[in-house]
């Protein structure tokens, strides 16, 4: 279990650069224990935080101040997935097995509503589960949200298929710097994300897109991020059809963003935009 060893060792040292005060909690769930970095005032707001796939909640190390300046910040590893959230319950096979997951971790935390916040991946499950239950979500930040109004690119998936099948730590960062167009400038990030390559892979649970019904009748309030460098999806269509299908929403491209840059590379200007919308 070396490769494990190292790999959480990694996780360990991004969460250790955390610039404020961070407490580990589990929160047991039927599809198995759930692990959240919860920070911020005991009376804030509670911002609940779901990264991308394979990056887990250490990823918010760059947001976690602003964040936690006002609320009461839970960042959560997605079940299932890299980190502290093993699948080792009832098995996870669809959307609302993650919706029944995140009814359980919001009921073990205490917390009746929250404001919910994605990334990719994350930013799918957090749409889905604000679509299930809109009662509990205040409001919904989707940053660069893939499986939510466009499919993945083909270019993208072909890229990625070596990483997944046979990843390598040179794997895992030649993706990043083709997709961002450089390697991240935090080093204890880029051996994090090196680092994953030795980390079990999760069962991927297929994305399958809302209901464009379902989506024209949302009304939590939503703001959708995207990067406009993005190599998973083109931003452009992605913000026309939010446009469409989300008319309340508040849509906004990040032009010099890319996919996998977020939240972590240059992020003032991604705080700025969620401490605006979420205050």
């Amino acid at each position: 279990m070396a490769d494990s060893k190292a790999f959480f060792a990694a996780y360990d040292a991004v969460l250790g650069q955390w610039p404020v005060k961070v407490e580990a909690v589990d929160i047991p769930t039927p599809y198995g224990r759930t692990r959240a970095h919860v920070s911020g005032p005991e009376g804030g707001s509670p911002l609940v935080l779901l990264p991308g796939g394979g990056t887990t909640s250490v990823a918010w190390f760059a947001n976690a101040e602003a964040l936690a300046e006002h609320h009461r910040v839970y960042a959560v590893d997605l079940i299932g997935d890299l980190g502290y959230s093993p699948n080792d319950g009832q098995p996870l096979r669809s959307s609302e097995d993650l919706t029944a997951w995140l009814d359980a971790l919001l009921d073990g935390l205490g917390l009746a509503s929250v404001q919910l916040c994605g990334h990719s991946y994350g930013a799918w499950t957090a749409l889905n589960y604000a679509l299930h239950a809109p009662e509990r979500v205040s409001r919904l930040a989707l940053l660069d949200p893939t499986g939510c109004f466009a499919g993945l690119r083909s270019g993208y998936m072909l890229r990625a298929l070596p990483m997944l099948a046979r990843p390598t730590a040179r794997r895992m960062l030649a993706f990043h710097r083709w997709e961002t167009g450089s390697l991240p400038a935090d080093p204890v990030w880029q051996e994090f994300l090196a680092a994953t390559a030795h980390a079990p892979r999760p069962k991927a649970i297929r994305m399958r897109r809302p209901r464009p019904e379902n989506l024209k009748a949302f009304t939590v309030e939503t703001l959708v991020l995207l990067a406009g460098r993005s190599k998973a999806h083109d931003a452009r269509q992605v913000a026309a059809t939010a446009r469409e299908l989300l008319p309340h929403a508040t849509v906004t491209v990040l032009e010099q963003a890319s996919h996998h840059s977020l939240p972590t590379e240059q992020p003032a200007e991604v705080n700025r935009l969620l401490k605006n919308f979420l205050s």
